[in-house]
């Protein structure tokens, strides 16, 4: 990385309220802090020792697996609105396409015979389009999203019967 855009860089921190930025090209890497004018770092500052709370007020934080800690440390709700059948979901957050583009039919459409490998949708993600597939034969029983909406993992999206 050459000089003109890391003074560029610092140029860019002293005009902004940034604390810090860090930039990689390939393998270089550039991490720039700010120091606040007494010349201590804000984590000097910040680390400053504080009265201890009495222990009996607070209440012992419980235990969780990664899973609750993930999902909210509520175990997903039975799917009552949904019919029978293999229920796919989504396997990662992102915005649901039902077509491969606004002015083309959707993938499937409710009551139509798919196989497996058959595409349903497409989830964009970080500007990556990853293809939703049929998991089993059959025919989509339930469509659970909109084209163009927010999806979240796991959620439900098709229903295969």
């Amino acid at each position: 990385m050459d000089l003109r855009k890391i003074k560029k860089l610092i140029d860019l921190l002293e005009e902004s309220n940034l604390a810090e930025i860090e930039i990689r090209e390939g393998e270089e890497s550039v991490r720039l802090a700010r120091v606040p004018k007494g010349g201590l770092p804000a984590t000097a500052v910040a680390a400053a020792p504080m009265p201890a709370a009495p222990a009996a007020h607070a209440a012992p934080m419980p235990m969780q697996s990664p899973t609750e800690s993930a999902t909210g440390g509520t175990p997903r709700a039975p799917a009552h609105d949904l019919p029978e059948g293999h229920v796919v979901r989504s396997p990662m957050v992102g915005t649901f396409y039902a077509s491969p583009a606004p002015d083309k039919p959707p993938f499937v459409t409710l009551g139509q015979q798919v196989k497996a490998g058959d595409t349903l949708g497409i989830i964009e993600a970080m500007k990556m389009f990853n293809p939703i597939e049929a998991e089993v034969s059959g025919t989509i029983v339930a469509i659970k999203c909109e084209s163009g909406q927010p999806v979240e993992f796991d959620q439900p999206l098709f229903v295969i019967a």
